[in-house]
């Protein structure tokens, strides 16, 4: 991922979007093995890059942080009475 036309956010994004294709290098790693003939899978490789580098270029979207609602509140803290009033029966009887 050493182009220099790339700008370093979409080098970053493609090359953890490589994974295990990239080497300690920085170089990626295409195999291509579909077809029967060498052209065929070079162009299949080809695209296949040209797939990633279209994925990295759009940014992820940033995520909005979001409050629980008053009724989900609610509903954890009736089902946490009800977890606890079934343990607390669960004691020893006294006879």
């Amino acid at each position: 991922m050493g182009s220099p036309s790339l700008p370093e956010p979409v080098k970053l994004r493609a090359a953890a979007l490589a994974g295990s294709r990239l080497t300690a290098d920085g170089v990626m790693v295409v195999t291509a093995n579909r077809f029967r003939s060498q052209p065929q899978n070079r162009d299949d490789a080809i695209e296949r890059v040209v797939a990633l580098l279209r994925a990295a270029l759009t940014p992820p979207k940033p995520r909005r942080a979001t409050r629980p609602t008053l009724g989900s509140k609610r509903r954890r803290l009736d089902t946490k009475t009800q977890r606890g009033t079934t343990k607390r029966l669960r004691g020893k009887v006294e006879l």
